[in-house]
This record gives C-alpha cells, sequence and structure tokens, in this order.
C-alpha cells in the first residue's frame, strides 16, 4: 500500500455518524466490555477470553445442531450433512483454543484461581446442551443449572425430544431397517441403549454403502463430529493436568480424574462398534 493512500477516493465508507458500522453490526463495544478479570493477574484475561469465545463457538454448534436434527427429521440429508460438517469444523477450533490456554503456566493460574470461586467450565449450559442434543442424557447433570428456572427450562425442552443420534435412528427406520426397540420409544430422556438391531442395521449400511449412500454419508458425518468432540474432551484433560495437576476442580469435581471418566462416553456407540464387526 503506497504511503498516502486514502480508500475513499475507491468509494470507502468513511463517515459513519448515524449510520451502522462494523462495530455497531457486530456490537463490539458490549462483547468487548464483557472481560472483567477479578485480579490483577496478567493472564487472567487470557482465560477470560479463551471461555468466552468457547461459548460462542458452542452457541454456533447448537444452532447447527438444532438445524441439523430438523433437517434430518424432515428427511432433508444434504443440508443435514452441511451442518454436521461446519459443527465438525467448530470443534476443530474449539481443540485449536486449548492450544492457547496451554500457554499458561500453573504459578500463573495460581495468582488468579481463587478469584473463580465456585465457577467452572462444568457449569456451562451451553456445553451441557450440546451433550443432551447429541445423546448423552444425563439427568442428574441439569443440577448445576437448577438456580436458573430458563435453563432449566430449556434443558428440559430438549430432554423431551429425541437426540441428534436418536433422529438418524427414526431415519434408519423410516428407510425400512429394523432399529429395535428405539422405533417405539417416547420417553427420550434417557441416552440411548446400545442395540444389536441397530447395530445390525448400520451394518448393513456399511456393507453396502453404494446402496444406501445417504444413511452411510450421515453415519460418516456423525463418526467426524465424534472424532473432533472425543479430541476436545481429550485436550481438555490434558490441559487441566498441564496447569493444575490432579487438584480438584474449582466446581468441585475430581477435575483430572472427572474428565477422564468423560473420556469414556460413546455418543454414538453402533457407529464405532460396526467397525469390528464389519
Amino acid at each position: 500500500m503506497s504511503k498516502g493512500y486514502d480508500p475513499a477516493r475507491e468509494g470507502a465508507e468513511m463517515a459513519f455518524d448515524g449510520r451502522m458500522s462494523y462495530g455497531d453490526y457486530l456490537q463490539l463495544d458490549r462483547i468487548l466490555g464483557a472481560q472483567k478479570p477479578l485480579s490483577s493477574a496478567h493472564d487472567e484475561l487470557l482465560f477470560i477470553i479463551q471461555h468466552q469465545t468457547s461459548e460462542l463457538w458452542m452457541r454456533l454448534a447448537i444452532h447447527e445442531i438444532r438445524s441439523a436434527m430438523l433437517a434430518i427429521h424432515e428427511d432433508r440429508l444434504q443440508p443435514a450433512f452441511k451442518m454436521l460438517t461446519r459443527v465438525a469444523r467448530i470443534f476443530e477450533q474449539l481443540n485449536s483454543a486449548w492450544d492457547v490456554l496451554r500457554t499458561m503456566t500453573p504459578s500463573e493460574y495460581t495468582l488468579f484461581r481463587d478469584a473463580l470461586g465456585q465457577s467452572s467450565g462444568f457449569q456451562s449450559y451451553q456445553y451441557r446442551a450440546i451433550e443432551f442434543l447429541v445423546g448423552n442424557r444425563n439427568a442428574a447433570m441439569l443440577g448445576p443449572h437448577a438456580h436458573r428456572p430458563d435453563l432449566s427450562a430449556m434443558l428440559e425442552e430438549i430432554l423431551a425430544r429425541p437426540s441428534l443420534y436418536d433422529e438418524a435412528l427414526l431415519l434408519l427406520g423410516r428407510n425400512g431397517f429394523d432399529i429395535g426397540a428405539d422405533a417405539r420409544r417416547s420417553d427420550w430422556r434417557a441416552t440411548h441403549d446400545e442395540s444389536d438391531a441397530v447395530l445390525a442395521a448400520w451394518k448393513a449400511v456399511y456393507a453396502h454403502p453404494e446402496h444406501h449412500w445417504m444413511l452411510y454419508e450421515l453415519a460418516e458425518k456423525l463418526v467426524d463430529f465424534e472424532d473432533y468432540f472425543r479430541r476436545w474432551r481429550f485436550n481438555h484433560v490434558t490441559t487441566v493436568e498441564r496447569i493444575i495437576g490432579l487438584k480438584r476442580g474449582t466446581g468441585g469435581t475430581g477435575g483430572v480424574s472427572y474428565l477422564r471418566r468423560m473420556l469414556d462416553v460413546v455418543l454414538f456407540p453402533e457407529l464405532w462398534k460396526v467397525r469390528t464387526v464389519l
């Protein structure tokens, strides 16, 4: 760019008195004014921004998952594929965020940890919504949100309807596959129980993908998402252990021990098991 270049000469808008600007549209004053460190520690701003941006990405993930579920319910699979691909990329982005947080050392975190009180990522209602939406439905996890009737109602609304995986199984049923007891479910609050019938249905899809291409592609989109979701959980464990070791979490969980248990949760069990039995 040459010295003294004036964008206005090419038609760039330069005056925004009474007109919408970039900052107005994105409400940047509100967003950039939402970081309120409670200590003088240099790294607290990093901690706040990492978690706030993660929550923004999770908000988008919820939007895309809900839309994908509706598309599957209405047999509009092509849009669902696009949305699920985007969700996987969102979790790829969330994975990268841990790399930034891991630049903070235990000594640096100790300088402001007490300022967090009992707050913890364990209490993220958006993360809880994502887990409930995709199928990990542990009603005990409603507890941390009981003090907010609006959040409890939102999460209960999710539990009252089929999950993302439930919608995929119902799609199998609509396409002539026997999905066993899942075809007769009316109570969606519980996590789907692994089923031999569902495994057999996915095995038939994977055995002849050329005959069941749309179902085959949906299955792989779900596996893509869970792959990135597992990596996000693993990176969470690694980051926490790197920064606090085996201390208890600020929210009262076992910290690393709790997060390691979460690594054993499988969202779409038959889609992973089919690889063994195929």
